[in-house]
């Protein structure tokens, strides 16, 4: 069975993949693996999957964290959480997917170990907002000039669910889909500034301004300056691509290659359901 692909432009990020993933998905998941790291993010549409098929899917491009949030997992379905704006009986059915815009980030890089894939799925779509933009943070560190690449070869930063909690309430009203976790004991971890991929060895900028608390070594106005500088780069128009969801999109991208936000969405006039599962 041949995988069937079309790029989404001649940067060669991003495909979009015509398969059936309830019934091929393990047939394919050799190909399906060597074309996420080709192509850093694939979108495959149309697709009717139960969380059963997800996790099945998941699995084909590594193994499943099952170390979710408890209060947004999806019983019975381990690495399974409920991504959503809908509210019921005063309580968000999922983690909180806000009105207003996200901060550029990396799924969850305050862990020691990082996520080497995230899914997602569209189940309820809506009408208007909610894109998910996504930054290929490869090409951006290949764009950088030479002499940005050489000072920032070796720097580390530090990344904290902590301090994405704090800023989260900030932004909310007090209000964090973080700080009541049962994530949010998580030390603060170090990872390095420019990542070099463990399968490709292509090397990645790893950013998220709502989690890293600062550079190694730096002084917090340094820290911001450069990261800062490091971010308008990589989120500028060459590198990004706005997904406007269908219902039984899959959306799947290599965390260690690509930073990703949600556009702004009303909650009060368009409901959004997601099924998210991310692997090691």
């Amino acid at each position: 069975m041949s995988l069937s692909l079309r790029p989404l432009d001649d940067s060669g990020f991003g495909a979009v993949v015509d398969c059936n993933l309830a019934t091929e998905a393990k047939d394919l998941a050799p190909q399906l693996a060597l074309a996420l790291h080709h192509h850093r993010m694939l979108i495959v549409p149309r697709q009717h999957l139960t969380h059963a098929d997800l996790l099945t899917v998941a699995s084909c491009f590594g193994t499943v964290d099952t170390s979710v949030d408890r209060r947004y997992a999806v019983g019975g379905f381990p690495g399974l959480t409920v991504i959503s704006n809908i509210v019921e009986d005063g309580e968000h059915v999922g983690i909180y997917d806000g009105d207003n815009e996200e901060e550029w980030h990396a799924d969850n890089s305050f862990k020691s170990e990082l996520t080497s894939a995230t899914l997602l799925y569209s189940v309820i779509t809506p009408g208007q907002g909610g894109e998910t933009r996504f930054a290929d943070a490869t090409r951006a560190y290949s764009g950088l000039p030479t002499a940005m690449r050489q000072r920032i070869e070796g720097m580390r930063a530090v990344h904290s669910i902590e301090q994405l909690g704090v800023l989260q309430s900030e932004a909310s009203g007090g209000q964090s889909s973080i700080a009541a976790g049962s994530l949010a004991d998580h030390p603060g971890v170090e990872h390095p500034l420019v990542l070099t991929h463990p399968v490709t060895g292509a090397r990645s900028l790893l950013l998220g301004s709502m989690v890293i608390s600062g550079i190694t070594g730096h002084s917090e106005k340094e820290s911001c300056t450069l990261l800062d500088e490091l971010l308008e780069h990589t989120i500028s128009a060459p590198y990004v691509y706005s997904h406007r969801w269908s219902q039984g999109d899959l959306v799947v991208w290599d965390n260690l290659a690509t930073l990703h936000t949600a556009s702004p969405c009303d909650s009060s006039r368009h409901r959004r359901l997601l099924y998210r599962a991310a692997v090691r």
